[in-house]
């Protein structure tokens, strides 16, 4: 971050300096973990569920803290602090001030499917041509999405920052602290339903993007859906939908997946992203639809294209042993899942289509109806095996069944023991992997036990017994 004045913290935060020996000092950078903390950071004290930060303001001076934020004074403290009435508020006015001191423009995305592989996308795309940032990881909440805005400095031109929710009323919160120009929301499907009480709610807390922006501002939509296109008439700005059905403004046709790369057309150009995955295409038209908007060239927006790289644990193919294997373990729910099953099936393999499905959490009451949906989905897509895993593996297997999916390609492993005993058996030669579910479920087990089965890597170590 640029540097900044403790006078002008304490203006953003109405907060209160106490034990300072200059009457003005700068930083430039905050911290909120006293592991990663550095020589003259400014150590933020927030209070989470496990965690409280003021007990570790001491221990934050001993390793260099300028100063500390925090929302008391206490004999502990050996420091200058700045005192505030809460330290999550006065983190988020703060980097609201920020923003509001740079130039650069802000896009906001959310969604509940694939707001990350869009956020990633738009910045390979504008960075093609301009100078700009993202968000730290997946600091989508009301801590990192602070943290992110304050990567922002004078000589950056864009940063693209993805939003988070759980209810209706977070994205809200967000934009009041980030005040996005632009905003794009790829898809909205069954994400976080049981804290946000009924699709319809979804619907309702995802476009609060939409109602944020400014009239001279634009915001992308996903327009193959009709509720997303309905979504539309909360902006007052310009929209655009993109997508494969006619009425989209921008419209991809030409449509190719190949073991390696994901290809396109649009207005006659030809498009190429290194995804092997067709369900990254909203992603890459919503970001195609942004650098064009801003005046980038068919040709800058290629080139921005070939720089994407994708996140661990998303649809990520990897050859492992005689398989290939598709880590898409970060997360999971309902709309992803058959994203990702709609992947699976057209994934070129001359063997096997094998999908190993854990559990998709936070769906209420409806889970197991969802479940059994999933099952039913890859019945429709002919995914050769379905091995359900997990508290709703047999609502997985029977939907599977329920649409016409015989016994024989099915394995429904409570276990994790009967789940690797499912693909020992199954397993062959060609065949082609993809292991998904909610991060409770820790799929990404599956992705170990198969590098191990094909010798990559070495069996955890097992501790000597103990003999009395």
């Amino acid at each position: 971050m640029d540097s900044v004045y403790l006078s002008q913290l304490l203006g953003a935060t109405q907060g209160t300096a106490v034990r300072f020996d200059a009457d003005e000092c700068a930083f430039d950078r905050v911290s909120t973990d006293t592991r990663s903390l550095r020589q003259g950071d400014v150590f933020w004290a927030l209070r989470g569920e496990q965690h409280d930060g003021h007990d570790y303001v001491d221990e934050a001076f001993r390793g260099g803290a300028a100063f500390a934020v925090v929302d008391h004074d206490d004999e502990r403290f050996t420091g200058p602090v700045v005192l505030v009435d809460d330290t999550l508020k006065a983190l988020g006015d703060f980097a609201h001030w920020y923003r509001h001191q740079r130039e650069a423009l802000v896009v906001g995305v959310t969604g509940s499917v694939g707001k990350t592989s869009t956020r990633e996308m738009i910045h390979a795309v504008l960075s093609a041509r301009h100078d700009g940032v993202q968000s730290v990881a997946n600091f989508n909440n009301l801590i990192g999405l602070p943290l992110s805005l304050l990567q922002l400095e004078s000589g950056h031109e864009f940063g693209v920052f993805e939003m988070g929710a759980s209810r209706v009323g977070d994205i809200r919160q967000l934009c009041d602290i980030a005040y996005p120009e632009v905003g794009v929301i790829p898809k909205v499907g069954l994400a976080h339903l049981e804290s946000f009480g009924s699709p319809e709610n979804i619907f309702l807390g995802k476009g609060e993007l939409l109602e944020s922006l400014p009239s001279h501002g634009f915001a992308v939509l996903g327009g193959d859906d009709e509720r997303m296109r309905a979504m539309a008439a909360r902006a007052v700005c310009q929209t655009i939908l993109v997508g494969e059905k006619p009425g989209n403004q921008i419209r991809a046709t030409e449509i190719e997946v190949t073991a390696k790369s994901l290809r396109f057309t649009v207005d006659r150009k030809k498009y190429e992203i290194p995804v092997a995955a067709r369900h990254y295409l909203t992603a890459a038209l919503c970001a195609l639809a942004v650098g064009r908007e801003i005046g980038m060239d068919p040709g800058a927006i290629a080139a921005g294209f070939q720089k994407f790289k994708g996140q661990p644990g998303r649809f990520r193919s990897q050859t492992v042993g005689a398989w290939t294997v598709i880590d898409d373990t970060y997360n999971a729910n309902p709309t992803s899942m058959q994203a990702a099953c709609a992947g699976l099936a057209e994934f070129p393999t001359t063997g096997k289509r094998i999908l190993v499905a854990g559990d998709m959490l936070e769906l209420g009451p409806a889970a197991g109806t969802y479940h059994a949906e999933l099952g039913a989905f890859a019945a429709e897509k002919q995914i050769d095996v379905v091995i359900a895993h997990g508290t709703f593996s047999t609502e997985i297997a029977r939907g599977a069944v329920d649409s016409g999916m015989t016994i024989h390609r099915l394995a429904d492993c409570p276990t994790f023991d009967t789940l690797e005993l499912a693909l020992d058996c199954l397993l062959a030669p060609g065949d082609v992997v993809l292991v998904k579910g909610s991060r409770g479920s820790r799929m990404e087990r599956v992705v170990d036990w198969l590098k191990e089965r094909a010798g990559l890597q070495p069996k955890p170590s097992t501790p000597p017994r103990k003999v009395a």
